[in-house]
C-alpha cells in the first residue's frame, strides 16, 4: 500500500504543477507567407448528414486555394456521402473492405494512393466528416511546418456544446484538456498527443515511417511510434477544428469506452519500448509519454486505493502516508484546483451562458470514466470498430452564432466576419 500511495502522490503533483503552464498562451510571431501545400483527408463512414457541410466549409479557408486540395474516403458507405461530396466539390475515392474496418485501416489505405499520384504535397491535414474547421486552420499549420514542426495537433473545440448536458460536458472536458494538458506541455517542451481530427503530418515523416495505425485510437498509436524515433507531436493552440460532441449518454459511453479499450492496446504495446528509449536517451519527452499512456492504469489504481481507504476507517490494515509526504493544506488546494481550472478556462474563452449552467454537470462526466476505464480495460483485445453516428448539419456560420455569447454576435454580425 506505500508503493500505491507514493504513485497516487507522483501523479497527483505532476499533472497538478503542469496543468498551471496551460493558463496562458506564449506569444508568438507567426510566418504568414503561404508556402506549404496541404492534402486534405476526410475519413467519411455514412455521413450523408454532414459531409456536404464541410467540403462547403474547406473551400472557403484563408489559404491559397491552388496550395490545398481536399480528399474524401467514402469508406464502406451505404448512403450518399461519396456523392455529396463529390457535389461539394472533394476529391472522392471509396473503398470497400468489410475486413478491415475503421478510420485507421482507411487512412492507411488513402495515404498509399496520395503517394502514387503525380502530384505530391508538403503535408497531410486529416479531419473527421463531422467537422467545421476555422478559416485560418491552413495558415496556423504553414506556420509551425515553416518552424520545423512535423507532428501538429489543432485546438479541439466543440461544434454543438449547448445541444444536451452531455454534448456539454464533453465539450467542457475537450476546452480543459486544450489548456491544462495540450498548451502545458506544448509550453514546456513535452509532447502532445494527436487528436484524431484536426491533425496535420508532414509527408516526409509519413514517407519514411509509413502510418501503421489501425488500432481503435490510431491517433495515439502513431503519436507514440513517432515519438519512439524522438518526434513528438506539437500543439496549434490557433488552429481550431470544431468536433461534433455526443449528444446522449450512451453515444458518449460507447465512444469513450471504445478509447478506453485502444489506450490500453496501445499502453500494452508501447510501454516497455517507451520506457527503454527514453531511459536509453534521457529524454525526458518520451518518458513522459510513459506516463500518459499510463494514465488508465493509474485512474484503475487510484480508484482501487479510494475503496480500500473505506475499508481502512473500519479496519486499519495498512500504513497511511499520504499526509505524511503531502501536508492536509496542499490536498485540500489540489481539490479545489480541480473545480478552478475549469471555471478559469470557460471564462478564458468566453464561454455561452448555456456552458456555464451545464458546469453543475461536469463532475458527473469527469467520475463516469472510472466505469468506462475498468471497461475498457476488460475488454482491450477487443478491436471492433464502432462508429459515432453524427447528425448535427451545420455550417461553419451558423455554428459560430450558435455557440457565441451576446457581444460576440454582434461583434460578427455588424463587423460582418463571416460570409
Amino acid at each position: 500500500m506505500i508503493p500505491m500511495q507514493l504513485i497516487i502522490v507522483f501523479f497527483t503533483l505532476y499533472y497538478f504543477i503542469i496543468a498551471f503552464f496551460g493558463i496562458c498562451k506564449r506569444h508568438e510571431d507567426k510566418i504568414t507567407t503561404p508556402k506549404n501545400t496541404f492534402a486534405i483527408i476526410v475519413a467519411a463512414h455514412n455521413e450523408e448528414q454532414v459531409i456536404g457541410q464541410l467540403v462547403e466549409n474547406l473551400h472557403v479557408l484563408n489559404y491559397p486555394q491552388d496550395l490545398y486540395d481536399i480528399y474524401v474516403v467514402a469508406d464502406n458507405c451505404k448512403d450518399t456521402t461519396a456523392q455529396i461530396a463529390k457535389n461539394a466539390g472533394a476529391l472522392v475515392y471509396e473503398r470497400f473492405n468489410l475486413e478491415q474496418r475503421g478510420k485507421g485501416y482507411a487512412m492507411e489505405w488513402m495515404f498509399e494512393k496520395l503517394f502514387a499520384l503525380k502530384k505530391q504535397y508538403d503535408a497531410v491535414v486529416v479531419f473527421d466528416a463531422d467537422n467545421l474547421v476555422d478559416p485560418n486552420f491552413l495558415s496556423e499549420m504553414n506556420n509551425r511546418l515553416c518552424k520545423g514542426e512535423k507532428v501538429i495537433q489543432g485546438y479541439l473545440n466543440a461544434k454543438n456544446p449547448n445541444d444536451t448536458w452531455i454534448a456539454a460536458t464533453f465539450a467542457i472536458s475537450f476546452w480543459v484538456v486544450n489548456h491544462i494538458w495540450h498548451l502545458a506541455k506544448y509550453n514546456l517542451g513535452l509532447s502532445s498527443v494527436l487528436g484524431g481530427t484536426g491533425m496535420c503530418i508532414s509527408t516526409d515523416i509519413l514517407k519514411k515511417f509509413g502510418w501503421g495505425a489501425t488500432c481503435l485510437t490510431e491517433d495515439m498509436e502513431f503519436t507514440m511510434k513517432t515519438l519512439l524515433i524522438g518526434v513528438r507531436t506539437t500543439w496549434a493552440h490557433d488552429a481550431i477544428v470544431y468536433d461534433e460532441k455526443p449528444l446522449t449518454f450512451m453515444q458518449s459511453w460507447k465512444q469513450r469506452k471504445r478509447w478506453a479499450q485502444g489506450h490500453f492496446d496501445v499502453a500494452g504495446r508501447y510501454i516497455p519500448k517507451l520506457l527503454v528509449e527514453g531511459i536509453r536517451r534521457r529524454d525526458i519527452r518520451i518518458l513522459d509519454g510513459v506516463l500518459h499512456l499510463v494514465q488508465p492504469h493509474f485512474l484503475i489504481l487510484s480508484t482501487t486505493f479510494v475503496i480500500l481507504s473505506y475499508l481502512y476507517h473500519i479496519v486499519p490494515f495498512y500504513t497511511n502516508i499520504l499526509y505524511m509526504v503531502l501536508p492536509i493544506e496542499v490536498w485540500t488546494i489540489i481539490a479545489i484546483g480541480q473545480y478552478v481550472f475549469p471555471i478559469i478556462i470557460l471564462a478564458k474563452i468566453r464561454a455561452n451562458w448555456k456552458t456555464w449552467l451545464y458546469l453543475i454537470f461536469y463532475p458527473l462526466f469527469v467520475y463516469s470514466w472510472i466505469p468506462i476505464t475498468f471497461l475498457g480495460f476488460l475488454h482491450r483485445n477487443d478491436r471492433n470498430w464502432s462508429h459515432t453516428e453524427h447528425t448535427r448539419s451545420l455550417s461553419y456560420r451558423d455554428m459560430l452564432l450558435n455557440n457565441s455569447d451576446e457581444f460576440t454576435k454582434e461583434n460578427l454580425l455588424s463587423k460582418q466576419a463571416i460570409k
